[in-house]
């Protein structure tokens, strides 16, 4: 998130067990959020990313970063069933930032 917010990106947190992170807003679902994003960025274990799929495609979201450790043969053929991109690559690097460096 810093690395995104500090280019300039709107970002929305999404976790159900926070009401904030990094000081921003963090909403309880996909759902929840007052717009649709360009994308949703999964860093979540492939089981919990399984479940959120459902919200992203439900939200109009359509490109999706399943970053290192949220992938899963059963998590993209699920994306692609649900009409989405998964993008198998880390989010950050995609803004020209390195994670080691953050």
């Amino acid at each position: 998130m810093r690395a995104y917010i500090a280019k300039g990106w709107k970002v929305y947190p999404v976790n159900p067990k926070y009401g904030e992170i990094e000081g921003l807003e963090c909403f309880p679902t996909l759902l929840d959020l007052p717009e649709t994003p360009d994308f949703a960025s999964l860093y979540v274990a492939p089981a919990v990313g399984i479940i959120v799929l459902n919200e992203i495609a439900t939200k109009g979201i359509k490109k999706v970063y399943v970053n290192p450790g949220a992938e899963s043969d059963a998590l993209i053929a699920k994306a692609k069933r649900l009409g989405l991109q998964p993008l198998m690559v880390c989010s950050i690097r995609t803004i020209g930032e390195d994670p080691d460096k953050l």
